[in-house]
C-alpha cells in the first residue's frame, strides 16, 4: 500500500450496547460536541445506537478508542462530563493508562457525589496513599493534593482503619501576625483552616461533623498544636507545608505514632514565608531516598478547576524558569570576571 493510501481517509463504526446514547453525548449532544472540538479531522454520524467516524486514521483510531472508554465509564456507573472526554483524550495521546481504569477508581460517595482520581497524576497519588506511610503531594493549586487525601482520610475512617483524622496547616501566611489580625484566637485562626472545613462538608454530613469533632474523631488545628504529642492510630493531613519552616516539618513529621498515615501537601512556588527556607523544599532533598516515604509530583496537567488555572499555572512556570535561567547565567557571568581578574593579577 502506497503512504498516499495509508494516510488516506478512514472509517470506524461502535455498536453501543446496554448505554443510553443521551448519557455518553450529553443533553443537547454536548458531550458530541466535546468529541468533535478534541478530534477537528473527525466526522462523527451517530444514528440509533451506531457511531461511525469518518477521517483521518490516527484520529479516528484515538476517537474509537476514547468513545470505547466512555462507554466502559457509563457502564461501570459514571456520570461524564466535558472534562472527561479531554482528560481521556489526553491520556488516550501520553498511552500511558487506559482513561477507564484511572477514572473509574472511586474513593468514597456522599450524598450523591463520587469523590475519585480525575488524572493519571491524581491516580498515582491516591496510590501513593494506599501503599506508602507518609506522602508528600506537591504541585500548583487545583491539583486535588488536599483534597483527594480528605477523601482518603474519611474512606480510613469509614472502614475502621483509622480512629481519627487531625487536620492542620500553618497559621501564619503572608507576613501576616495572628496578634495584628481583629477578633479572638479563634475568629484568627479560623480563616486559614476554613479550606480544609469546606472539604470536609463534601465528603461527610454536615450535621455529623460537630459531633465528630466533639468527640475527637476529627481534630482541625493549627500546626503549632502538634508539637509535644505522639499521633497513633491517626490519618494526618498537613496543608500548605510550603510554608513551614524546616524546623516545624522535621516536628510534625516526628509526631507520627503506630498505625498512623501521614500526607503532606503544598506548592512550592507559592512559599509565603517573610525569609529562610521553606520545610517542605528541604524535605525533599533530605528525604528522598526514605524508605516508605513517597514524593508525589503534580503539575498543570493535574489541575482540575477551570481550564484557565492550568494556563495561569504553566505560565507562571513558564515566567519563573526564564527568571532562573536569566539569574544563573548571571551568576555565571559574575563568576567568569572574578577569576578573569584573578587570572590578572
Amino acid at each position: 500500500m502506497s503512504k498516499a493510501a495509508a494516510e488516506g481517509p478512514t472509517s470506524a463504526r461502535i455498536e453501543v450496547q446496554g448505554v443510553l446514547m443521551v448519557a455518553l453525548f450529553g443533553s443537547e449532544d454536548r458531550l458530541l460536541k466535546t468529541l468533535e472540538s478534541t478530534y477537528p479531522e473527525v466526522d462523527v454520524h451517530a444514528r440509533g445506537n451506531t457511531i461511525v467516524l469518518e477521517g483521518k486514521p490516527t484520529q479516528v483510531a484515538a476517537a474509537k478508542q476514547l468513545v470505547e472508554e466512555m462507554v466502559e465509564l457509563i457502564q461501570a456507573g459514571q456520570q461524564l462530563l466535558p472534562q472527561d472526554f479531554t482528560r481521556s483524550a489526553r491520556m488516550i495521546e501520553d498511552g500511558a493508562a487506559r482513561p477507564a481504569d484511572v477514572l473509574s477508581q472511586s474513593i468514597i460517595s456522599s450524598r450523591g457525589k463520587t469523590i475519585r482520581p480525575k488524572t493519571l497524576g491524581q491516580k498515582t497519588y491516591v496510590d501513593a496513599i494506599d501503599n506508602n506511610t507518609i506522602v508528600f503531594g506537591i504541585g500548583p493549586a487545583g491539583t486535588g493534593k488536599t483534597y483527594l487525601a480528605m477523601a482518603k482520610a474519611v474512606q480510613a475512617l469509614q472502614r475502621k482503619e483509622i480512629s481519627r483524622i487531625i487536620l492542620t496547616r500553618p497559621a501564619v501566611e503572608a507576613g501576616e501576625k495572628l496578634g495584628f489580625l481583629p477578633g479572638t484566637l479563634n475568629d484568627k485562626i479560623d480563616p486559614y483552616l476554613r479550606p480544609l472545613f469546606d472539604a470536609l462538608h463534601d465528603m461527610l454530613d454536615p450535621e455529623s461533623i460537630p459531633k465528630l469533632m466533639t468527640s475527637g474523631t476529627i481534630e482541625v488545628a493549627p500546626l503549632a498544636y502538634m508539637r509535644g504529642r505522639t499521633l497513633n492510630d491517626a490519618f494526618i493531613i498537613l496543608d500548605e507545608a510550603q510554608n513551614t519552616t524546616p524546623e516545624q516539618m522535621k516536628m510534625f513529621l516526628t509526631r507520627l505514632g503506630f498505625n498512623s498515615k501521614m500526607i503532606v501537601t503544598g506548592d512550592v512556588t507559592q512559599i509565603d514565608l517573610p525569609n529562610g527556607t521553606s520545610g517542605l523544599k528541604l524535605a525533599t532533598e533530605v528525604l528522598s531516598e526514605v524508605e516508605d516515604m513517597h514524593f508525589s509530583i503534580l503539575t498543570s496537567e493535574d489541575v482540575v478547576r477551570h481550564t484557565l488555572v492550568a494556563k495561569i499555572v504553566d505560565a507562571y512556570s513558564k515566567h519563573d524558569d526564564a527568571k532562573l535561567a536569566k539569574k544563573a547565567a548571571n551568576n555565571e557571568a559574575a563568576q567568569n570576571r572574578i577569576a578573569k581578574k584573578a587570572s590578572e593579577k
